[in-house]
């Protein structure tokens, strides 16, 4: 085993109990498939009840990728491309599986991985103003994540601005929740589940980096605009066999609030970390108000940390100073935490 602290990432662990004994209670029942079973249905009106939205199409794939993968090629047409950050995961980390589908990333800068509407709006202006536009890729979809891939979050004026700038311009509002059980109670937050149902044409529900052992739940509040994407599903390879396993594990997230509630350690567990390193004067890249906390450190510090810590590799900062993330997560417990002060 290994006895280093885990502060890499936020999926690290397996799930929680709840999910566990949920799914060793129903091992041996049989059921439909593909997540026409009865448990899988369950869960589908548990998450339309949390967004208040009584008639979302609610599906549940393996991923993150495989979701962003999915959902992004059915939403636009073969000619469109989409919107994101710099840093944004598509357009960084998914080894360009949009793009393997033939949609163009149209990335644009960000502020510690946030996007404007105004600077969406000034790329959708400057495409159509451009007199050869028809000869490039067209502009389909706006990406968000919430949070974003720096653990920072939108604001509900924010998600207004950006719903606005593509009413205007007749694109799609797309949110990645990979992390959102750690956007949900976080006090900074004023983004609820609702809200996104309000405003995004699709977004999704993350469960493997939030008490799942793998899953996200889609959810697209206005069913016509992707007709048939349960067959889109199964065309790309993401329709899971067994998909009560999947259905099991949102269900018991949203049972009783759970998923509005399991990222609390992790956030009061962040906190604790921060004021920790603010009081021994280590200098942050930025402040990060969720369970991801970026830190400038020397390179020989870095190392003589990384004997007794996992921690995650973010950027160079200079010739002599490294960018390093700390996550905690759901299951981040008093006495890791505590750990990682004494160490720090």
């Amino acid at each position: 085993m290994n006895e280093k602290l885990s502060f890499a990432c936020d999926y690290a662990k397996g799930a929680h109990p709840d999910i566990l004994q949920r799914m060793m209670r129903t091992n041996m029942i049989s059921t439909a498939g593909y997540g026409l079973d009865d448990i899988s249905g369950s869960a589908r009106d548990r998450i339309r009840k949390a967004c208040g939205c009584e008639r979302a199409a609610v599906e549940f794939l393996v991923g993150g990728t495989q979701t962003n993968a999915v959902m992004i090629d059915a939403l636009l047409r073969s000619y469109q491309g989409v919107i994101a950050a710099e840093t944004g995961h598509i357009s960084v980390h998914e080894a360009g599986a949009i793009e393997g589908n033939g949609h163009k990333v149209l990335a644009i800068p960000h502020q510690y991985g946030k996007i404007s509407a105004g600077a969406v709006e000034k790329y959708l202006d400057d495409y159509y103003n451009d007199a050869n536009h028809e000869h490039m890729v067209m502009p389909g979809m706006v990406y968000l994540s919430h949070p974003t891939e720096y653990g920072t979050l939108y604001s509900k004026a924010e998600l207004q601005a950006f719903r606005n700038v593509c009413d205007k311009y007749g694109i799609y509002l797309y949110v990645d929740g990979a992390r959102l059980a750690y956007a949900l109670p976080c006090p900074e937050n004023d983004v609820t589940l609702k809200c996104l149902a309000d405003l995004c044409d699709a977004f999704y529900i993350g469960g493997t980096k939030c008490g799942a052992l793998f899953g996200e739940a889609v959810v697209v509040p206005k069913p016509e605009k992707i007709p048939h994407l349960f067959t889109i599903i199964k065309q790309h390879g993401a329709l899971m066999a067994k998909g009560r396993l999947l259905g099991i594990q949102f269900d018991e997230l949203f049972r009783d609030d759970l998923y509005m509630k399991i990222g609390k350690p992790a956030i009061e567990s962040a906190e604790r970390i921060r004021k920790a390193l603010q009081q021994k004067r280590y200098r942050f890249y930025f402040d990060s108000p969720t369970n991801q906390i970026f830190v400038v450190v020397e390179n020989d510090a870095m190392k003589m940390l990384g004997e007794k810590v996992e921690y995650g590799f973010w950027e160079k900062y200079d010739d002599d100073h490294t960018v390093i993330r700390f996550a905690t997560d759901w299951a981040t417990t008093e006495a890791e935490t505590n750990a990682l002060i004494d160490i720090l």
